[in-house]
């Protein structure tokens, strides 16, 4: 067959003096369109016949949190009108909340957005095939940045929305509060993705020229970002709790999210002066909203125009500079912490680690979501409480223990629970090592307990270093949170050896399955059993000792011993629920995994 008959029958593939032109941007945006559609059939078809109870679970445990949020935020917007008489200061007050809100969601939009598209834009499978097309550059980056902004988004609706629902019902705002609130949002969105999208393609197309650079840089910003924050925290005043000068200083130090040029003031501005009964300007504010969002997104699609498949070549292309293959310092240093444990224990946990570093999906969010944690306790200043507080200080601490092992469970589920399904494509050579099998899931618990107990005993540490919580209740924090590190840990290795799914390369499609959502299930199930075992008596502990309430207990002695009993009691229980999850999904995981055929 000729060149030319070969042209006629394939599309694209003439000789190279007869080059295929361009679609119109309208034909090449219908064609994509279709694909889109194509896509989301055969998910929501496959997602339908395959993961029924998947997304009944998924729905039903999202419309429980929307719902405890939207009661949680109506009953603190009906705290904040009953307690604060001055109209302004009420608005001060709300304005504060909002901005802080948002600046937060803003400040998360940009690393989930920037971190979702690379892995669409540069890792994806079909990337190769979609930069092979005859289509142009800044189209398939459309396309993923779409497909970005959906997966980025529905967080900050999930949140963002119980909140502005609860305060129009608790503040009376008119019909059009609510119908402005979707454009508002949608508008929001597309500002900080944008942001996100740039910064993703131009770190990658700077980087394999500039890693030294890079490097020195964001070394610079963090020491900068640090030296700022250890300022502001010696030049903190203290203030008794829920005074008026407590009042002041808190909304001072929320200041800066109401600054003028921040996406989030103007929408909290443009939803508080709607909710306020002034249309107009909130109309004003909408329309600036939509101006910045078309104006980031035309910034991200000319971008992506000039520097996208540069980027990619020279992430994929440019042949990497000569150089003697060597172990790294930090496998030398692991190798030589973990000297106690056998040689082939150490291969194995290094073989984790080293898989961990190349991944920059993983060690990004796990350095985004845990500084971002840091930053929160940090900021938690010290505050002259007196005896009356106690109980407050010890319920936000225990909180903050409640959150941490929320976030280390969404960790495991994403990063541990995988692990062994993606031992399927190399599971071969493991198979030729003189080991037996059950020995590579011990090495992948001891590779996730130590990962995770060194910043999640340090975040807490941290905060009740902040509070300035009893030494007792400090162990007690210390001792739960390596009982969850232990337990979370086993659940994610246990299931996925359990129910594996060898056949899936996406390490998130696999926790997103039946066994990845059991395994958030039951995570979650025991991070509230744990919390609650320490929780409770820590909290009685605390009553009896300082609350008014109970001084007429002070006079019985087998009260408080029996508190003080029920205390070290929920300390021996939550260590024995911890155990018992670790050791239990590690047996069946190690049964299943043993039998089954790769």
């Amino acid at each position: 067959m000729t060149d030319s008959s070969i042209a006629s029958v394939v599309p694209g593939c003439g000789i190279a003096s007869q080059p295929a032109s361009l679609l119109s941007p309208e034909l090449e945006g219908k064609a994509f369109w279709r694909l889109r559609m194509h896509l989301v059939r055969n998910m929501v078809r496959q997602t339908l016949s395959t993961a029924r109870l998947r997304l009944g679970l998924v729905l039903v445990l999202s419309g429980l949190l929307w719902l405890a949020l939207f009661l949680l935020f109506v009953d603190g917007f009906e705290f904040i009108k009953g307690a604060i008489v001055s109209p302004d200061l009420h608005d001060r007050t709300v304005q504060a909340v909002f901005g802080m809100f948002f600046v937060a969601l803003m400040v998360m939009l940009v690393f989930s957005s920037g971190v979702i598209l690379y892995s669409s834009l540069f890792r994806g499978r079909d990337v190769p095939f979609l930069l092979s097309l005859p289509a142009r550059a800044e189209r398939v980056f459309l396309q993923k940045f779409q497909e970005a902004i959906l997966m980025s988004s529905w967080a900050f609706l999930l949140l963002g929305s119980p909140m502005l629902l609860a305060y129009g019902l608790t503040a009376g705002a008119p019909w059009y509060y609510y119908a402005i609130l979707p454009p508002f949002l949608v508008a929001f969105i597309y500002i900080p993705s944008g942001a996100g999208a740039i910064l993703s393609m131009v770190i990658v197309c700077w980087l394999p020229r500039g890693r030294f650079g890079l490097t020195l840089f964001l070394a610079l910003a963090a020491l900068a970002g640090l030296a700022w924050l250890g300022w502001s925290l010696a030049t903190g005043q203290e203030s008794d709790l829920l005074t008026p000068d407590w009042f002041q200083e808190m909304l001072g130090r929320m200041r800066l999210t109401e600054h003028r040029l921040l996406p989030s003031w103007w929408l909290s501005a443009g939803l508080l002066e709607a909710a306020s009964r002034v249309p107009s300007e909130s109309v004003l504010f909408l329309a600036l909203m939509i101006s910045n969002a078309l104006f980031f997104r035309l910034l991200a699609v000319t971008t992506a125009g000039g520097i996208y498949r540069k980027g990619y070549h020279a992430l994929y292309g440019r042949p990497g500079p000569r150089r003697r293959i060597r172990a790294a310092a930090i496998d030398a240093v692991v190798d030589r912490i973990a000297g106690l444990l056998p040689r082939h224990w150490r291969l194995l946990i290094v073989k984790d680690l080293r898989l961990f570093r190349r991944d920059p999906m993983q060690w990004s969010q796990f350095l985004i979501f845990f500084s971002l944690l840091a930053l929160y306790f940090l900021n938690v200043r010290r505050f002259s409480y007196d005896m009356y507080h106690v109980g407050w200080v010890n319920l936000v601490s225990f909180l903050n223990v409640s959150v941490v092992g929320l976030l280390l469970s969404t960790f495991t589920t994403r990063f541990i629970f995988p692990m062994i399904s993606l031992e399927g494509r190399r599971f071969w050579v493991l198979g030729l090592l003189p080991i037996r099998r059950e020995t590579i899931l011990w090495t992948k618990l001891v590779f996730a307990v130590a990962g995770s107990i060194v910043p999640c005993c340090g975040l807490i540490l941290l905060s009740d270093a902040m509070l300035r919580v009893s030494p007792l209740i400090l162990f007690s924090h210390q001792l739960t949170c390596v009982v969850l590190c232990f337990g979370l840990s086993g659940i994610a290795v246990g299931m996925g050896a359990r129910m594996p799914s060898f056949h899936e390369q996406s390490p998130a499609k696999i926790a997103a399955g039946f066994g990845g959502t059991l395994n958030l299930v039951l995570s979650t199930l025991y991070i509230v059993v744990v919390v609650l075992l320490t929780a409770l008596p820590a909290h009685f502990y605390l009553d009896n000792r300082y609350h008014s309430a109970a001084e007429w207990l002070s006079g019985r002695h087998d009260v408080s011993y029996w508190i003080r009993t029920w205390f070290f009691a929920g300390a021996v229980g939550s260590i024995v629920l911890g155990a018992v999850a670790t050791w239990v999904p590690m047996r069946m995981g190690a049964k299943a995994f043993c039998e089954m055929e790769v």
